[in-house]
């Protein structure tokens, strides 16, 4: 029986059916046809969660600012835990798909469940429901959530921990080693000021320091705003450059490629429901009926690792062209100069900034950069 009702699921999983308990799922409930529906009020919670990620607070600070607020979780608890927000921040179903059978039943006595990690076969259903969050927000999240958590640098590719204090955190690195630039307190010839300074000539041994030069925040941030305003003096040169990235990034050739997969594992799935079926209604022979079954899952496998490598692929370009988009809205909108510093246009369009001892470059995430004398 019990045999039975996994099959049962499979079935559902290969036709592209979602199944989802949603009585913890903050942000949706069921209707009357058990469809995944939208719960307004919950999902405000969690664009406020993404929203606040990309703004650079941290997962503590999101999870003191809702407990503040007596925001409960999925679970209807007061208790807000950063692991919490991680999974609500990688789950992709609030963008609209779903990867199903995450987990499968080990034991069906106890009902004790356990990851899946490929002794399962997994379903990706693109569409499967209505997004909270839009496709481009979820995988900018993604990448903020991969470059948080592999930031490294120096010679030694020491391990550096996340401050969301600064948009300029992790930003500025040095020309002279490539390590990242640390905030700090600097007092020259009498007078202390906020300046930032490779990290390696901070913390780092005597063999480990680079010497290279120390840049006041004040004018670190009039080099930001020195380079921002140089695209819009520029627009119609920078836009057309934009343009073209845009085009370049929307090269469609693998679009076709991820259609063709997703039709060629439509007819796998249903060859091995017809499969499955007639084998239970006219009990044929199990040798064949393993041989057939395994040649197709084998496949549907091989398919799958096909379709997320080229999702991934895709979604890359489609974060690539949101950037360069924004980066042209805000060359087409600007009609004045940029007068003061504001971290948000940091986040929003700085890729890096590398110091050296007589210029400073900025790299947008556009993929512009441009060179700032000293």
């Amino acid at each position: 029986m019990s045999h039975n009702v996994k099959l049962g699921f499979q079935f559902r999983y290969q036709q592209g059916e979602v199944i989802v308990n949603h009585n913890r799922f903050l942000g949706y409930t069921k209707d009357e046809n058990k469809k995944l529906v939208i719960d307004p009020k919950e999902a405000e919670t969690v664009r406020r969660i993404f929203r606040e990620y990309l703004e650079g607070a941290s997962l503590i600070n999101i999870c003191d600012s809702l407990m503040a607020d007596g925001i409960l979780t999925g679970a209807g608890k007061k208790i807000w835990r950063t692991e919490t927000l991680r999974k609500i921040l990688r789950n992709e179903k609030y963008m609209g798909d779903a990867l199903l059978q995450k987990t499968y039943t080990v034991d069906f006595l106890n009902k004790k469940r356990v990851h899946n990690n490929g002794i399962m076969p997994q379903y990706y259903v693109e569409n499967s429901h209505e997004g909270i969050i839009s496709r481009d927000i979820f995988m900018r999240v993604q990448e903020e959530l991969a470059r948080r958590a592999n930031l490294h640098s120096g010679k030694r590719a020491s391990k550096r921990h996340y401050s969301p204090k600064h948009a300029l955190t992790f930003t500025v690195k040095c020309g002279r080693c490539g390590d990242v630039y640390r905030r700090i307190n600097w007092s020259y010839r009498g007078n202390q000021k906020i300046a930032w300074r490779c990290i390696s000539d901070v913390i780092g041994e005597q063999a480990d320091k680079c010497g290279s030069s120390t840049i006041g925040e004040e004018e670190l941030q009039n080099v930001i705003l020195t380079a921002l305003n140089r695209l819009i003096t520029n627009r119609e040169h920078f836009a057309k450059v934009l343009t073209q990235n845009i085009k370049t990034v929307l090269g469609a050739a693998c679009d076709l490629s991820a259609e063709e997969i997703h039709e060629r594992l439509l007819k796998l799935q249903n060859e091995m429901l017809e499969l499955t079926e007639l084998h239970a209604k006219v009990g044929a022979d199990s040798t064949k009926y393993d041989q057939e079954y395994e040649r197709l899952a084998n496949e549907i496998q091989q398919l799958r690792f096909q379709k997320q490598n080229l999702q991934g692929h895709n979604s890359e370009r489609l974060l690539k062209r949101t950037v360069t988009t924004e980066m042209l809205e805000l060359l087409e909108n600007q009609s004045f100069l940029i007068l003061k510093y504001d971290d948000s246009l940091v986040r929003k369009y700085v890729e890096n900034v590398r110091v050296f001892e007589d210029r400073v470059i900025v790299e947008f995430k556009s993929g512009i950069e441009t060179e700032v004398a000293r």
